[in-house]
């Protein structure tokens, strides 16, 4: 089975690919280290919050909250949404201690402001509401 994490994506021998486009014109993939301390950069340059979710594109509870972080991210757009697949950057992963899919964190200048684990959209509103307001 072939998988992708831009758009949700699956693919069997005997079926064609189905999809659905998780990100939003907001929401930034990494995919690398690099990609990641140049985002982190130029939030704080610009004086944003950062969101990032730490998922990965097998996770039930990854894929169901994918969407309304994309809405989040289209909805609050002075903060800066990143999207890191903990299965593909084992090394930043390894750096934030993530134990769990999805783990959301809010950032400002790099340093932890707050964290969100699981796949709770009411509370990732909530949390979101609150950094938007810092």
């Amino acid at each position: 089975m072939g998988q992708c994490w831009t758009k949700f994506c699956t693919q069997n021998d005997n079926e064609k690919s189905t999809t659905a486009e998780i990100g939003g014109k907001n929401v930034h993939f990494i995919t690398t280290v690099e990609k990641w301390e140049e985002k982190n950069l130029e939030a704080s340059r610009e004086g944003k919050m950062v969101a990032v979710n730490f998922s990965t594109s097998w996770s039930n509870p990854c894929r169901e909250i994918a969407p309304a972080y994309s809405e989040l991210a289209d909805k609050y757009p002075s903060i800066l949404f990143l999207t890191v697949d903990v299965d593909k950057l084992a090394e930043l992963s390894t750096k934030w201690d993530i134990k769990a899919t999805p783990s959301f964190f809010f950032l400002r200048d790099g340093r932890q402001m707050d964290k969100l684990v699981g796949s709770n959209k009411a509370e990732l509103q909530k949390k979101m509401a609150i950094a938007e307001s810092n």
